[in-house]
């Protein structure tokens, strides 16, 4: 049997008997639980009844949480002249073309979120291989490829959040720091839910959202109650 150190025994003991919980029950469960020396990132898992390797039951999309969430999002734009003067303007972190695509190719990724006006996209497009696997592809569904530039930068530095359905059919994001307030975090996650809900593909049969958990990086987890999340 495992044994547990003192912090995590008494994290376990709390959380003991407690399932299918409302929002603010498991926002507060683990936040009071987060006693790691640094700032724990909250974080939500779905379990959702689809087979993404169906073209019509991939569920991908992107929610701007009202509370943002506490990362200082890099962000990097493939664009060139006036558009890369704005992405500059409006706060990228890396911005560039041929030269930016040979640093990526090189193995060298210091962001977190990758924008690029559409004219950009037959040289990202060689990138596939080394930003796929991370989800860092540009792409038009989720405002990532676009002639708005200033828009798009500011709204990944502003808390912008991407999802996407792993092979298992998981959704998972963090949606805040352990040092938010319990009512910032359920505002997050009950925004992370609603855009999740409301991405649901057509080819998605029987029971969407099977499985909700919240948790902090070196906390226990809990599950929150499908019904109580999806009505509020």
């Amino acid at each position: 049997m495992a044994k547990y150190g003192k912090r995590t025994t008494a994290a376990r003991e709390q959380f003991a008997g407690k399932r299918n919980v409302t929002v603010d029950e498991a926002v507060a469960l683990v936040k009071n639980n987060a006693k790691a020396k640094f700032d724990e990132t909250v974080e939500i898992a779905m379990n959702l009844g689809v087979d993404p390797r169906h073209a019509d039951q991939m569920v991908r999309g992107v929610v701007a949480l009202p509370n943002g969430t506490g990362k200082t999002m890099r962000v990097a734009v493939f664009a060139r002249d006036a558009k890369a003067e704005e992405a500059k303007a409006a706060g990228a972190d890396i911005v560039g073309a041929e030269d930016l695509m040979e640093v990526v190719q090189s193995g060298k990724i210091e962001f977190d979120r990758c924008i690029a006006t559409p004219d950009m996209m037959p040289i990202v497009g060689r990138l596939g291989k080394v930003l796929g696997p991370r989800n860092l592809m540009p792409n038009p569904k989720v405002g990532t490829v676009t002639m708005d530039v200033k828009a798009a930068v500011e709204a990944a530095k502003g808390g912008e959040v991407q999802f996407k359905v792993e092979k298992a059919g998981v959704v998972h994001a963090g949606i805040g720091k352990a040092s938010f307030s319990e009512a910032k975090l359920a505002e997050n996650v009950r925004a992370f839910i609603d855009a999740v809900a409301k991405a649901r593909p057509s080819g998605a049969k029987g029971s969407y959202m099977q499985k909700i958990v919240v948790s902090s990086t070196m906390g226990p987890s809990v599950t929150i109650s499908v019904d109580n999340a999806t009505g509020n």
